[in-house]
């Protein structure tokens, strides 16, 4: 276990950035919020074997939150997560406060259109904005080679990648495949907050995700048809409500009728109070 740095300013990360730099480091970046769990440490590992310096960030970013009280309950673990570095060998852990990053109210923002229309964009509105914004301001902060995101979060992938390419942002990004428990559900800082019965009820979303990739494998290829029977297996459990479900191509993340190529299945539902979001890749056979 080596000893992990803890940086609070803009000014002492960007000192350390640029003296791995210096020394010829390919610099590694894992933006997080905290509450890590083992999805969060696949990222970790994955930047400490491609990156000579790795900075972790915990940031509970205020302007992607669309809700006050969403932002409240989120879980903060700092003690946790600055244990978990150090025990993956991270040598920076990067944790500003929100007046650090925010010293002023914004009034530049980085936005990414169509990609952020749909999909949780459509229920979340100004999400994306806040996202993009911060993961810009940590590049400009951290100055990467590479940053890590996971295929989790599939749409932010997305949008981050497409950010990167039009700003030409001189980053690597690496999208991490999900990261599941034993019985299926994707990992996620919001699982905590799961009661045992709806722990249990939110399997349903990687079985239904599972039930349309067989069919595509088996042959299936009308979109809609897919979307169906997804929707069915969610339907089958009480405690979820399911917010959408789209089939999209996985650049642009617009709407395919056929899956005659790869797609992607993107979800998000409700289990009681708690919202999660899922994804699977759709191949034809």
């Amino acid at each position: 276990m080596s000893q992990t740095v803890v940086v609070r300013t803009i000014e002492e990360m960007w000192r350390l950035s640029r003296e791995a730099r210096r020394r010829g480091d390919v610099v590694g970046l894992v933006p997080t919020m905290g509450a890590l769990h083992a999805g969060h440490r696949a990222l970790i590992d994955r930047a400490q074997a491609e990156c000579a310096f790795t900075t972790v960030t915990l940031f509970v970013n205020p302007t992607q939150f669309n809700q006050a009280e969403d932002l409240a309950k989120y879980p903060r673990t700092f003690e946790q997560d600055l244990a978990m570095c150090e025990e993956a060998g991270v040598d920076c852990l990067f944790a500003p406060a929100p007046e650090e990053m925010y010293p002023q109210p914004g009034v530049t923002h980085v936005e990414v259109s169509e990609l952020t229309d749909g999909l949780c964009g459509k229920f979340r509105p100004g999400h994306f904005r806040g996202v993009t914004t911060v993961v810009a301001k940590l590049f400009h902060i951290a100055e990467p080679d590479k940053a890590y995101f996971g295929e989790k979060d599939f749409q932010q992938l997305a949008v981050i990648r497409r950010m990167v390419r039009d700003l030409d942002f001189a980053v690597e990004i690496v999208g991490v495949p999900i990261v599941r428990e034993f019985d299926g559900l994707a990992l996620s800082s919001r699982n905590a907050r799961l009661s045992g019965a709806q722990r249990e009820a939110a399997t349903v979303l990687s079985r239904s995700l599972r039930h349309a990739a067989e069919a595509v494998a088996n042959g299936e290829q009308d979109a809609e048809s897919i979307r169906e029977l997804t929707l069915e297996v969610i339907a089958d459990e009480p405690l979820a409500r399911p917010e959408y479900v789209e089939i999209v191509d996985p650049e642009t993340l617009r709407p395919v009728a056929r899956v005659e190529k790869e797609a992607r299945l993107v979800l998000a539902a409700w289990v009681g109070e708690v919202r999660l979001i899922d994804n699977a890749s759709l191949r034809p056979a």
